[in-house]
């Protein structure tokens, strides 16, 4: 990436109503943190959802900006500044972003996976499975980001479009040929991901998440089929014909469309020959493929994959033969074998369909020979409507449901067990404990457990950390269920 270049040539395919000033000053940075700005710097005015970047434009300005790209002009203008009027802020900042860093997504593969749940894990094994395969690649996911095998921490699910586009130059000069990574609805809302040039689009399912900033779940899938909507003719658009919201993501992409099933015809089709706690035997199109996963969502989620690799041109027995070697993503259906017999189990579902999905797995394969014990709690300041629906489904699904706080943030932890505990009645109260401390709630769950039991610890899965009254703390559920076997 050169140290500086002329704004007009950043500014040359973004649809601009207006500019004020000389657009031929070198910009040295783009930034949309007016704290960030040094002198020369392209300030880009976007509204949050908790500020409004144009209430900074002149502190920007102050401390150096050369231009500035905004949506409504400042009634002041400064004549030593270009001044950039556009429709959408966040849209430009994407463009802009792509252009600094000279298009990198165009020198990529680059395949965007959304959806409710499956997200992190569909990217991640798309991963590893092309890295198997002899090729340098880059994920960009909830857990972490990799730069071919370099880790980069990760702070959201999509990061902001300065980020991905930093963070793909960097995989476009470690000689990375493919990109995986999760589009959340916030991103494609907020225009993180607005440049980016994709080649393929895998969707998940959808159910009730994130209504906390989307308000509706209209709101919520309008997001996620606007990513598929933006699709070009020359990418693939993959979808799960089991979700009732599969098809409509494909209604208005010009993508090619493809389908993957686990009930029904479709262009990649799984069927579930055995399980156990150890993995699965999957008929795949027609092949066989023993895997280490468990769980009908991770045949779906697996499946995903396979269709992709193939849209993708890889070969299939290929294919077939690493994915029998992966291993399950950190903090999702990840199991723990206690000394005194019983199986633990950590995972990050944190909706109600998650939650159901993975209940429902791990009584299918016990089928009666042992007991469930389900720890669970619900994040604060996010969807309190969801709270009720998590304890009914913990409780209706399990032995005893163990009630806990996961990520109270800035919320009374005890309020949202309350907000939890309305949804019951008092024959399902009755099958409940509650315990406000979630490392206590760990240790009981795993002392009433029995050989051949199974405890579940929901919600936070690969986190290695803990949001009480805004103070995030270490706290890994893995590392407590495991002291609980010394």
């Amino acid at each position: 990436m050169t140290e500086q270049r002329v704004l007009s040539q950043l500014i040359y395919e973004l649809p601009v109503i207006q500019v004020t000033g000389s657009a031929n000053v070198f910009i040295t940075s783009i930034e949309f943190d007016s704290r960030k700005i040094t002198p020369g710097a392209l300030f880009v005015a976007t509204s949050g959802t908790a500020t409004d970047g144009h209430q900074y434009i002149e502190t920007a300005v102050q401390a150096g900006a050369v231009a500035v790209v905004c949506e409504q002009l400042p009634s002041q203008l400064n004549p030593e500044v270009c001044y950039v009027k556009v429709t959408n802020s966040a849209i430009a900042l994407g463009y802009l972003a792509s252009a600094w860093y000279d298009f990198p997504s165009s020198k990529l593969t680059l395949v965007g996976v959304t959806g409710t749940n499956g997200k992190t894990t569909i990217a991640t094994l798309l991963y590893e499975l092309f890295r198997a395969m002899g090729h340098k690649t880059g994920l960009l996911s909830t857990v972490v980001n990799y730069v071919d095998t370099l880790a980069v921490e990760a702070t959201h699910t999509t990061p902001d479009a300065l980020s991905i586009n930093r963070l793909m130059s960097q995989m476009v000069e470690a000689g990375c040929s493919y990109t995986f990574m999760e589009v959340s609805s916030h991103a494609v809302e907020q225009g993180r991901i607005a440049g980016l040039e994709f080649d393929g689009g895998i969707f998940t399912n959808l159910t009730r998440d994130h209504l906390d900033y989307h308000l509706t779940f209209e709101n919520y899938l309008k997001a996620k089929k606007g990513f598929f909507d933006a699709l070009p003719a020359t990418a693939f658009a993959l979808t799960n014909v089991d979700d009732k919201n599969g098809l409509v993501m494909l209604q208005n992409t010009t993508a090619r469309k493809c389908t993957y099933s686990l009930r029904t015809m479709a262009d990649f089709h799984t069927r579930i020959l055995e399980h156990g706690f150890e993995g699965m035997l999957l008929d795949m199109n027609d092949k066989e493929v023993n895997v280490s996963f468990i769980g009908r969502f991770n045949a779906a989620n697996l499946t995903a994959v396979y269709g992709a690799a193939m849209l993708l041109e890889a070969d299939e027995l290929e294919v077939l033969r690493v994915m029998s070697s992966l291993n399950s993503v950190s903090g999702r259906f990840e199991t723990l074998r206690a000394p005194l017999g019983y199986t633990a189990i950590v995972d990050y579902a944190h909706t109600p369909d998650a939650l159901v999905n993975v209940i429902t797995t791990i009584n299918q394969i016990l089928q009666g020979s042992g007991r469930l014990i389900t720890v669970v709690g619900c994040g604060g300041n996010r969807d309190k409507g969801k709270r009720p629906i998590m304890a009914r489904e913990a409780v209706e699904g399990s032995w005893k449901a163990v009630f806990t706080s996961d990520n109270p943030r800035f919320e009374d932890p005890q309020e949202i067990l309350n907000d939890m505990l309305a949804g019951l009645d008092p024959v399902q109260k009755s099958k409940s404990i509650t315990i406000v401390d979630r490392r206590e709630a760990i240790k009981t769950a795993c002392a009433l457990a029995q050989p051949g039991d199974v405890v579940l610890v929901a919600g936070k899965g690969h986190e290695d950390y803990q949001i009480i009254q805004g103070v995030k703390s270490h706290f890994d559920d893995r590392e407590e269920v495991k002291k609980c076997f010394v």
